[in-house]
């Protein structure tokens, strides 16, 4: 390949001194002999031609590092990331052609500038679009992506849900939320405390399992205007999902045209189903709000009201299921002693 190399430069480096001074003794005033016109463009074809014949191991050491380059930069692209770079490539070559216009009338020096801007302006497009690939992919994927509101995080099953993998894409959290969440972490009152400390590990933990996926949205809070109603209004700006915990957030953003994605509503959808009729061994933990009701719930949380279960309290009894209560804010199970 070194040999190989050395000849094709050496070759060009001999046809394009000759040529040069072929084109340079013909048009200056200089008046030669034509033999001693043929011996100067030997010997400059010569000198470029040895130029170019030590040169060639200093270009293919660089040809080569350039090769191994691409190589690793390639391997490291996605499709869509490859069609970013040939755009690029396609809109430098573009703005070459327009620029090269004016040598078309020049003969094999028009060529040779031609083919250096050609490959100058091409080698620009491409790397430039490499280079910016991570802010293009990164703003399309902020189209439809994930806005975090302070319930949600404070809540942690966002946490655990995309550890699964079922949330995919770019999440966001805006930056009054992160300020609402260290409000919330130095109040005075414990619960609320403890509450957004909680948030602020939660926002760590998201940090450490999302990496570039998570990316903080600078806008800030207007004066007078509530977290929710700036929440709602930056969803509607760049095309966000809100995901959140909040039944009255989910409420308005709704009548909004904003896409919500409620945990406590995904946490409904995949509770085991209950049928009328169904018989289970429940615990009485305290009295219903009727008379003679008592109260059990379910591992997973939901509520079961007994008719007639008061009696039974503190003790594990047989029940039958009679109806099921589907709400936004949960699901509710009646049921009576077997």
């Amino acid at each position: 390949m070194n040999l190989t190399l050395r000849v094709i430069l050496s070759a060009t480096g001999a046809m394009t001194g000759f040529l040069s001074g072929k084109y340079l003794l013909e048009n200056t005033a200089i008046l030669l002999q034509e033999s001693l016109h043929f011996i100067l463009c030997c010997v400059l074809a010569g000198i470029l031609a040895l130029i170019f014949f030590f040169a060639a191991g200093y270009i293919l050491r660089a040809l080569e590092s350039l090769y191994d380059k691409a190589e690793r930069t390639v391997k490291g692209l996605t499709i869509f990331e490859a069609g970013i770079a040939f755009t690029g490539l396609v809109a430098g070559l573009a703005v070459s052609f327009f620029i090269t216009l004016p040598f078309a009338k020049l003969n094999w020096l028009g060529l040779s500038i031609t083919l250096c801007i050609n490959f100058l302006f091409g080698y620009i497009g491409l790397a430039f679009a490499l280079w910016k690939r991570h802010d293009i992919t990164g703003t399309l994927q902020k189209q439809g992506g994930k806005l975090l509101d302070t319930s949600v995080v404070i809540d942690g099953r966002i946490l655990d849900i995309i550890k699964t993998g079922f949330l995919e894409g770019q999440f966001i959290i805006p930056e009054f939320v992160l300020e609402e969440l260290r409000h919330v972490a130095d109040s005075a009152d414990p619960i609320k405390r403890a509450k957004g400390r909680r948030g602020l590990d939660v926002l760590s933990a998201l940090r450490n399992e999302l990496g570039q996926r998570l990316s903080i949205d600078k806008s800030s809070l207007p004066e007078g205007v509530e977290v929710d109603a700036e929440l709602v209004r930056v969803a509607q700006r760049n095309g966000y999902i809100i995901l959140t915990t909040d039944y009255n957030l989910n409420k308005v953003t709704s009548v909004q045209g904003v896409k919500v994605l409620n945990i406590n509503e995904l946490n409904n959808a995949i509770k085991p189903l209950a049928l009328p009729g169904e018989e289970l061994s429940v615990q009485i933990v305290r009295d219903g709000r009727e008379a003679g009701q008592g109260v059990a719930y379910l591992p997973d949380g939901t509520m079961i009201v007994v008719e007639g279960g008061k009696p039974y309290l503190g003790e594990t009894v047989a029940v039958t299921l009679t109806s099921v209560l589907q709400t936004a804010a949960g699901r509710m199970i009646f049921a009576k002693p077997r």
